[in-house]
């Protein structure tokens, strides 16, 4: 992301920069925008850990006069726009597909996300459900434990899907939301020795997934580069200081972010189209 933020910044002559806490922790992230609110910066882009946690520290920093985007934050209450590389809902549905596919278009399965309180990664997991129901009939999703945590960390993703994995030997694949989900899940596969029997897809990096893509651990992972959202968000911040009035389609100047529309029934979060898939035959070709 702070590449995209880097490049807004030469592009537009404007003093843009990143900052976030040591951990993916709400509590520290707030306290990052109130040192930011205390600076007296113009505007603040968030990817919101805990868009709930984060509801008081925003309001500050709008009742400040500060302009306030956040990313994967559709939830978020104390915001201005909300941008999303693609709708959420369809962006799990298309997981849904890569695990279908792996999975023959049947057998038990289950979610996993980075946080519970995630609101996007709970919308992409709820987005793929839905669509497992009304497309791949012959699949089911584990009642007993529909959904799991995996903190944003590839070693509980790893740990709790081994765990998952004995308890329940039916199971079949486990469709990941976080980066950090099918990666460690694909290694618990492989150290059960169950790759070909059990399956994993979601989101992940080429470069740091290249492996487990080639070897066929995971068929398939789906993304978005962080750093066009990166661009997006400082790229409609500098609208709204601009005083330009925000009317669908939005373009923010990157590509997937050309021509955002407001998601249904919201006048805050704005829809691009912005994910790939990336598979062992072209995992080579994205450079990043």
């Amino acid at each position: 992301m702070e590449e995209g933020v880097k490049k807004f910044a030469k592009d537009s002559g404007m003093n843009v920069y990143q900052k976030g806490p040591s951990e993916t922790d709400a509590t520290m992230q707030a306290q990052v925008i109130r040192d930011l609110i205390a600076q007296g910066v113009s505007a603040i882009g968030v990817v919101p850990v805990d868009p709930g946690a984060l509801e008081p520290v925003l309001k500050e920093a709008m009742d400040a006069g500060i302009v306030v985007i956040t990313h994967e934050g559709a939830s978020q209450k104390n915001t201005q726009y909300d941008i999303e590389a693609f709708n959420n809902a369809a962006y799990g549905g298309f997981i849904m597909d890569n695990l279908a596919e792996a999975m023959g278009e049947e057998g038990l399965y289950t979610t996993m996300v980075g946080h519970v309180t995630n609101a996007s990664h709970n919308e992409w997991a709820d987005g793929g459900v839905a669509h497992q129901k009304e497309k791949y009939p012959k699949m089911k999703l584990l009642e007993a434990e529909p959904r799991v945590e995996s903190q944003d960390d590839g070693e509980v993703a790893y740990q709790k899907a081994k765990e998952l994995l004995k308890k329940y030997p039916d199971l079949k694949g486990i469709m990941g939301t976080s980066s950090f989900d099918a990666p460690g899940v694909a290694r618990a596969i492989d150290e059960l020795g169950l790759k070909g029997k059990v399956f994993t897809a979601g989101t992940g990096m080429p470069s740091a997934n290249a492996a487990i893509l080639k070897s066929g651990a995971v068929s398939a992972l789906t993304l978005w580069d962080p750093a066009d959202a990166g661009y997006a968000m400082a790229a409609l911040a500098k609208k709204l200081l601009d005083g330009e009035k925000i009317t669908a389609p939005v373009d923010l100047g990157v590509e997937g972010y050309k021509e955002m529309k407001f998601a249904e029934g919201s006048d805050k979060v704005l829809e691009g189209s912005g994910w790939i898939v990336i598979n062992k035959d072209n995992v080579d070709s994205f450079g990043f």
